[in-house]
């Protein structure tokens, strides 16, 4: 099934050589030209990626990044700018940003970024828009809510972050290093206990017995593993 792509990108000649290109690779590709028109989108169709350039009319891309994640929104954005230093990179990172790709680009090296974040996330699609139940347990993606048995469990944004991104790759061993830069956007050789703390607390919050876990397992030595 060919994948849907969202490009956002107010430079109408770049974003025409875009779309030509990705069209050629058979990607079905929508766009948008400014920040505003881009959340419409995003939140009312499902895509398996977006193309986000930073600098748009209305909203810049940093504020639909943002935007984007606190709607629940999991899909995979790999921002595009011609801002080259490393606290934008950054910041784009931690507002959710899956990876971050600096103008001028060439076209093969974007169509790598773009085969790799659909490679690295194939289960994304599934919790896209949707509520998921594991046992009395329920998440939703979309309402970024978490409840047991219909009552409300409060979480705060980066626990919301680590279980979606958990459950995105449930079955899968990931490791500390992977969690602080893909929740986080730290580097991973960063020396820290933040995911060790976030997990002991999630394992608080929805574990029907923290001590004994049944939903996210630790493997020795490796890392961390949602299995519910």
């Amino acid at each position: 099934m060919n994948q849907n792509i969202l490009l956002v990108e107010d430079e109408a000649a770049l974003r025409m050589t875009l779309i030509d290109r990705l069209r050629s690779e058979d990607y079905i590709v929508s766009w948008a030209g400014d920040g505003d028109d881009a959340l419409a989108k995003a939140g009312t169709l499902p895509f398996d990626l977006i193309l986000l350039d930073v600098m748009l009319p209305r909203r810049s891309g940093f504020e639909v990044c943002r935007e984007i994640r606190k709607a629940g929104l999991i899909t995979p954005i790999l921002m595009l700018t011609a801002r080259g230093q490393t606290a934008d990179k950054v910041a784009g990172l931690k507002l959710g940003a899956d990876d971050y790709l600096t103008k001028p680009f060439e076209m093969a090296e974007l169509l790598a970024r773009v085969e790799a974040l659909l490679r690295r996330a194939p289960q994304r699609n599934a919790y896209q828009n949707g509520i998921i139940d594991i046992g009395s347990l329920r998440i939703d993606f979309r309402g970024t809510e978490v409840s047991r048995d219909g009552r409300a469990i409060a979480l705060s944004a980066r626990e919301f972050q680590l279980v979606r991104y958990l459950v995105e790759h449930r079955g899968a061993t990931i490791s500390r290093g992977v969690l602080l830069k893909e929740v986080w956007g730290y580097n991973a050789e960063t020396y820290t206990r933040t995911v060790d703390v976030h997990i002991a607390s999630l394992r608080q919050k929805l574990e029907e017995d923290a001590k004994q876990p049944a939903l996210i397992l630790t493997v020795q030595g490796l890392g961390y593993k949602f299995v519910g």
